[in-house]
């Protein structure tokens, strides 16, 4: 029986996108309408949809963090915490420092208004959200820290939540990932119309190249910290990480390349106890990866359009985002997802044009993403593993590489 032919997001999101340009560019405008139309329904949607995303994803990726032993946890989500901090500063730098010269060449900030020029939908449907994003994030902590604090104590709440949680996931797999590429044809659709298309364009290929290559430096520094820690060879730890991150770039899941990440955490000689409570921790937690790439096409865009973009207007955004994307679902494309609410921080309203076009770039270059978190996990594990063999189980005896 021949195996059925499969597009993934990636593949589904670029076709968006090229169809977008054609029909902007053959296409009558009363059918264009009728696009922007679906695609201005959509971000109806999934601007109602985000505030609920806040509360359950958050909500359970705190109060899960009871679990395992204090020290241990303290330890490894302090590390992963400052990991994304780190790279996500060092990301917006670098961005900053070489985005320019890609804006000198292609005269960008030359776009005043972003959404001159573009098509007005036929209707919209008013569909407020329920809570706002402020109000989600704070009802998010409040539940959260409680649920966490009252994890080994009887309560009815935590299982409602794991439904809720659930429930979103659901509806972010089925309906929000799934029709990305019509709100992305759409957004392309009224760029094109614009005029804005084809200089965007240009810029996205270097940041993609600029994200990836900082991917490849952050996983080089933190393998060999682990190394320089552990006493072992970084260059070794890094082959044993090869088929955890040939996974996560097929799956772009780290929740689904966990079980591969625990069988390359063995090789690195991490101890059982520590490799089966980091590996799955870390999976929720430790996003330096998707921090690099998020923060990239952030500067990127805020160039793009002559926004205001320095560490103060980054950094506060940075710092939410490292603790808002814990337990990001493992969807495709969650990270950006849960990212969405925060954009205002820097001057993006969530349901922009703005914000569709940091979506296509960032889903474009999550399989890369999502392969740097999972093997910076394993770097993590390694360290975290080396302390607790010397100061809290007090065995200085290991494998070595």
């Amino acid at each position: 029986m021949a195996k059925k032919f499969h597009i993934g997001l990636v593949g589904k999101l670029i076709i968006g996108i090229a169809l977008g340009i054609m029909l902007g560019l053959w296409a009558p405008v009363p059918f264009n309408r009728v696009v922007v139309t679906a695609s201005t329904l959509f971000s109806v949607f999934l601007k109602f949809v985000i505030p609920l995303l806040i509360v359950a994803f958050v909500t359970m990726g705190i109060a899960d963090l009871s679990q395992g032993a204090g020290k241990l946890l303290l330890l490894t989500a302090g590390m992963a915490y400052l990991s994304s901090l780190v790279w996500g500063t060092i990301a917006f730098t670098i961005s900053d420092t070489i985005f320019p010269r890609f804006a000198a060449e292609m005269t960008v900030g030359s776009i005043s208004d972003p959404e001159a020029g573009m098509l007005k939908p036929y209707f919209t449907i008013p569909l407020p959200p329920l809570l706002d994003v402020t109000s989600a994030v704070a009802l998010a902590f409040i539940l959260g820290l409680c649920l966490s604090s009252m994890k080994g104590e009887s309560t009815a709440l935590y299982s409602p939540f794991r439904d809720f949680s659930r429930i979103i996931s659901k509806v972010l797999k089925t309906a929000v990932i799934p029709l990305l590429p019509l709100y992305i044809c759409g957004t392309f659709v009224n760029m094109t119309v614009s005029g804005q298309t084809f200089m965007i364009l240009g810029i996205l290929w270097k940041v993609f190249l600029t994200v990836i290559i900082l991917h490849i430096v952050c996983l080089l520094v933190m393998y060999i910290a682990a190394g320089a820690v552990s006493r072992k060879n970084p260059f070794t730890l890094m082959r044993n990480q090869i088929p955890g991150y040939i996974s996560a770039m097929g799956t772009q899941s780290s929740a689904a390349t966990i079980p591969v990440n625990l069988r390359c955490a063995e090789s690195d000689g991490v101890s059982p106890e520590i490799r089966n409570f980091v590996i799955p921790l870390c999976a929720n937690i430790h996003m330096a990866g998707s921090m690099i790439t998020i923060t990239c096409c952030v500067t990127a865009v805020l160039l793009l359009y002559n926004m205001p973009s320095n560490l103060g207007v980054i950094v506060p955004f940075i710092m939410t985002l490292g603790i808002a994307m814990v337990a990001s679902p493992g969807a495709p494309g969650g990270s950006i997802m849960t990212a969405l609410p925060f954009l205002p921080m820097v001057g993006i309203a969530s349901d922009s044009a703005i914000a569709s076009l940091l979506i296509a770039l960032y889903i474009t270059q999550d399989s890369f993403g999502t392969a740097c978190n999972v093997s910076g996990d394993n770097s993590i594990s390694v360290i975290v593993d080396t302390i607790y063999r010397k100061f809290i189980r007090n065995d200085t005896e290991g494998a070595r590489c």
